[in-house]
């Protein structure tokens, strides 16, 4: 190692300490300036942070809140939902009541009477009162004299020799009423068809 580089190695600290690191003719706020905007958008950063920090604490809270929300919406569905079930006979069985009273009176009437054209009469009212109440609970008879055999609303349980060409395909006889409630059929109607 040489001399001169020693000695500038040991005096490097005293020389970088007296060089002046601005040029001549610029301005040392230079240096203040950069500092202060690297502190502003520091800050505006730091702003920012806050602002998204509080916009996902709302968004969670508001989250939670439909959370809980959707899980009480649901728990009340079911409850009406097994109460539907549970008392959803309730409504028929209210309007089948009258009904239910007036076989009562009839069957006393019956004890006490000896004519049974009047007793006919009474049980004939009594049918027809508890066919309206059916028919406004959406209960509907499937009508089947002289119909063409449809399986979406018969069950053929025989099949007939006719002689008549223009009878094979139809409904015969009917063996057992078929009904439709609310327009879907609850239960077809048993019959017999010409072939």
């Amino acid at each position: 190692m040489d001399k001169n580089e020693k000695y500038k190695e040991n005096n490097k600290e005293t020389i970088d300490n007296n060089i002046d690191p601005t040029p001549q003719g610029e301005d040392t706020n230079n240096e203040n300036i950069v500092g202060e905007e690297a502190l502003d958008e520091k800050s505006e950063l730091e702003q920012k942070l806050a602002e998204a920090a509080e916009k996902i604490a709302t968004l969670e809270d508001k989250y939670l809140r439909q959370v809980a929300e959707f899980d009480n919406y649901r728990k009340r569905t079911m409850k009406e939902k097994a109460e539907l079930i549970k008392n959803g006979g309730e409504r028929a069985i209210e309007s089948i009541l009258p009904v239910l009273d007036d076989f009562e009176r009839a069957l006393l009437t019956m004890e006490k009477s000896e004519n049974a054209a009047e007793i006919r009469v009474g049980v004939e009212l009594i049918y027809n009162k508890f066919v309206a109440i059916l028919k406004q609970n959406g209960l509907q008879k499937i009508e089947t004299e002289g119909k063409d055999f449809d399986t979406d609303y018969h069950e053929a349980i025989a099949m007939v020799p006719t002689p008549d060409e223009s009878q094979k395909g139809k409904v015969l006889d009917c063996i057992q009423t078929g009904y439709i409630l609310n327009d879907k059929v609850i239960r077809h109607a048993k019959v017999a068809v010409g072939e």
